[in-house]
């Protein structure tokens, strides 16, 4: 699929930069993606990127249209990093799950892109070769071709939305993670039963709310769609 916003090959530099890197496409992502993981928060800015790659920060034009371009095209990259070696077995709820359990991984290994990789369509080849995997696991499923494309969306949305919460949870201090974990034990665990009768049933458990819900959101969704099979 064609990206709207890439360059015209004719406008790309293809002499190397003052640093002595011949730049690329590859390599200005390369280098995005470093600024946005920094120690510190995101410092990706049009010329930090320049003085990383040794060169004038307009050169990135020549490749990428604006940082939102850029921006895509890096999580095309992480895409294509979750997904790399993922074969679909024979077992399509098994083939499913991997697929859920990478892509999950992947958005929690870079958490300051969570939004992007969450919510945007790159339209990048990682993307394209990701949805038309996963369209194909469920086609050899047997869903015909409608209800394939709307159950994968369902699929892939539910992933992408725990990742992208999980993500933000990384993003909390050790005190804000600890202050909610207590506030289960010590707020809701304690609550008066004859106002809150069904918390005070449960407080022993609700520990568990602290975690992520992931792993169970996912065994519940494979498990309505293998009922649909039946």
């Amino acid at each position: 699929m064609p990206d709207p916003q890439r360059i015209p090959v004719g406008r790309k530099r293809r002499r190397p930069t003052g640093s002595g890197t011949v730049l690329s496409e590859e390599a200005i992502v390369r280098a995005a993606l470093e600024l946005i993981e920094a120690p510190g928060g995101n410092a990706l800015t049009v010329r930090r990127l320049g003085a990383a790659l040794g060169c004038d920060p307009s050169a990135v034009y020549r490749y990428f249209a604006d940082t939102d371009a850029l921006l895509l095209a890096v999580a095309d990259r992480l895409i294509g990093e979750s997904i790399d070696g993922f074969t679909p077995g024979e077992d399509w709820t098994a083939s499913l799950r991997e697929l859920a359990v990478r892509v999950h991984r992947s958005v929690l290994r870079h958490p300051r892109l969570a939004p992007v990789s969450a919510s945007r369509v790159t339209a990048g080849p990682a993307e394209c070769r990701a949805v038309d995997t996963g369209i194909g696991i469920l086609l050899r499923a047997g869903f015909p071709p409608a209800e394939a494309v709307r159950l994968y969306r369902t699929f892939i949305d539910t992933v992408l939305a725990h990742a992208a919460l999980d993500a933000e949870v990384l993003g909390l201090t050790e005190h804000q993670r600890r202050q909610e974990r207590q506030a289960w034990q010590d707020v809701y665990g304690t609550l008066p039963p004859g106002d809150y009768p069904n918390l005070h049933t449960v407080r022993a458990q609700l520990s568990a709310m602290a975690e992520s819900a992931f792993p169970d959101a996912l065994e519940l969704l494979l498990a309505q769609l293998a009922a649909l099979r039946r």
